[in-house]
């Protein structure tokens, strides 16, 4: 396991953090965040390198402005949580991406996974690493490449889930966007019985969870207000190690071997071989889609979302913002190689209304 310079997780006595412009605050607990950061970005190679002249993963690119995806999510999130408290999971392959977004001041903690085994092991290694100090953690868990306009309400709304969650320690909250499509390529939630609520509407049970379903039956999942999975949720530590033991066995059980060697010279060694031994899993397809009784979404307040998956996608998310990327207005050229793709983009926005 590789660890970039970042402070030592340690529990920490910190005091009730205040919302920006005093509009919400999250309790006087230890809240953490986890970053997701270490997919490939595949789809958006081809466009990357047509911008940018190489093929980084889209988090490590500056799509939207003078700061890259990753960067713009971290002082998003540090808004709320102290970057002490901010565990970034990653890949090997992509330190030298990660040692130049975090250079200098203050900085979130940082793993370095030895091999690629899906969105499940990131989320587990990342858990049973902040349980090394904080057993008892409340956890926001949270992806890297996400474009939210409205970030004032994002937070807002993620803030009043912290203390949902605080008081309902069993419960695994996910936010769940309005949809505007059929969309494919993402998970959809249908809501149950409500059992709580947020200033912007109700959080339910979720009584059906389905990922990348076909266009007939996405159409159907439209039509009777289902929601998209925005892959973004808040619960307890003890509440996901649960359903790691749960769902996920062959991939929890080697992530606790770990445990006995931290901080030892054996780590590094015992943490690629419980790698190399890990199934590859899908967090989506092999928890969530389960609907474990303690699943739970919160519809997210009207606001924009995107999760910048598509060319389309960023060329929608780009031209919607006030002050454009400096590709967009580099030169006649990169505009009109772009035209069509623009003309497309409507559909592949996350509007939520």
């Amino acid at each position: 396991m590789s660890h970039l310079p970042a402070p030592v997780l340690e529990s920490l006595s910190v005091p009730t953090i205040a919302y920006p412009r005093g509009r919400q605050t999250l309790p006087a607990t230890q809240t953490w965040a986890v970053v997701l950061a270490g997919g490939e970005g595949r789809r958006l190679r081809p466009l990357v390198q047509r911008l940018f002249g190489d093929d980084r993963p889209k988090q490590y690119v500056q799509l939207l402005g003078p700061e890259t995806l990753l960067r713009q999510t971290l002082d998003r999130v540090e808004r709320l949580i102290p970057a002490e408290r901010i565990v970034v999971v990653s890949r090997a392959e992509h330190a030298r991406y990660i040692a130049r977004e975090l250079g200098g001041g203050s900085a979130p903690r940082v793993l370095l996974q030895p091999e690629d085994r899906g969105t499940s092991a990131a989320v587990l290694f990342a858990a049973h690493t902040i349980r090394r100090s904080d057993p008892e953690a409340t956890i926001a868990v949270l992806p890297s490449d996400h474009f939210i306009r409205e970030e004032d309400r994002f937070l807002s709304h993620l803030a009043e889930v912290v203390t949902i969650v605080e008081r309902h320690r069993e419960w695994m909250v996910l936010l769940g966007a309005r949809p505007s499509n059929p969309e494919l390529e993402y998970g959809w939630i249908k809501p149950g019985t409500p059992i709580s609520e947020t200033s912007d509407g109700l959080v339910s049970r979720v009584q059906s969870f389905l990922e990348k379903p076909s266009l007939e039956t996405a159409r159907r999942c439209l039509a009777n207000g289902w929601l998209w999975n925005t892959f973004a949720f808040v619960t307890t530590l003890p509440a996901l190690l649960d359903a790691g033991q749960r769902f996920l066995p062959a991939i929890d059980t080697r992530l606790r071997l770990i445990d006995a060697f931290a901080h030892s010279r054996r780590e590094d060694w015992v943490t690629r071989q419980a790698y190399a031994l890990a199934p590859k899993s899908d967090f989506s397809r092999d928890v969530l889609a389960q609907c474990p009784t303690s699943l739970a979404v919160s519809l997210l307040p009207p606001l924009t979302w995107s999760d910048l998956g598509t060319p389309r996608r960023v060329v929608a998310a780009a031209g919607s913002l006030a002050v454009r990327p400096s590709w967009m207005t580099a030169g006649r050229r990169t505009v009109n190689a772009l035209t069509t793709v623009m003309q497309q983009s409507a559909a592949d926005m996350r509007t939520c209304r």
